[in-house]
């Protein structure tokens, strides 16, 4: 069994991370997260020069962590590996980026959206969408007559209508959610 640990940029990441069902996922492939998901708070916590980065880091090594994977954003930057470089690097960390942002992930999940609205829906390029927050707010005004007040309670409420990252990953326009656990696997499979 791998032992990982995982930092993020924000809450919504987090509590996506620590969901029953993400951490059913990680037991079916032999992942054991050490530690809890950490919330850097922003993805300017998330680079070599941050102290607070490099104590989250050292306190996952300590903790056992083999891998440590780090998940942001990519807020509509140029390139990946732009994004990538303004990242803590070490030879222990993969950087996984989800575009635009963690939301085009449950623009992904066709079916959660479908629970979410009560009606049919998918869409056909989710990592597309410049801000996948604003299309979800506008989504859900639509459909359901309320926005998203809060990003944090709406994470919680697509895992409530059964959100996975795995639905997300089975949609051909999602690959970055693709990407991450694909990667998970494959330090899985190295152990």
């Amino acid at each position: 069994m791998v032992k990982v640990g995982f930092i993020v940029e924000g809450g919504s990441e987090k509590i996506i991370l620590k969901s029953v069902e993400f951490q059913t996922y990680l037991r079916t492939k032999q992942i054991e997260q050490v530690g809890d998901v950490i919330d850097i708070d922003g993805k300017g916590n998330l680079k070599a020069s941050s102290q607070r980065m490099n104590t989250q880091v050292q306190l996952l090594r300590d903790a056992g962590a083999t891998w440590i994977i780090v998940l942001r954003d990519m807020d509509n930057a140029t390139s990946f590996e732009l994004v990538k470089s303004e990242v803590y690097q070490a030879a222990d960390t993969v950087t996984c980026i989800a575009v635009q942002a963690l939301e085009a992930w449950f623009l992904a999940d066709s079916r959660t959206l479908h629970n979410l609205f009560q009606t049919s829906f998918e869409h056909p390029s989710p990592e597309a969408v410049s801000n996948p927050v604003d299309e979800l707010n506008a989504l859900r005004k639509q459909y359901t007559g309320r926005g998203i007040g809060d990003k944090k309670a709406f994470a919680r409420t697509m895992l409530g209508c059964g959100f996975t990252i795995e639905r997300a990953a089975a949609h051909p326009n999602c690959p970055s959610a693709q990407y991450f656990l694909r990667k998970l696997q494959t330090l899985a499979s190295a152990n």
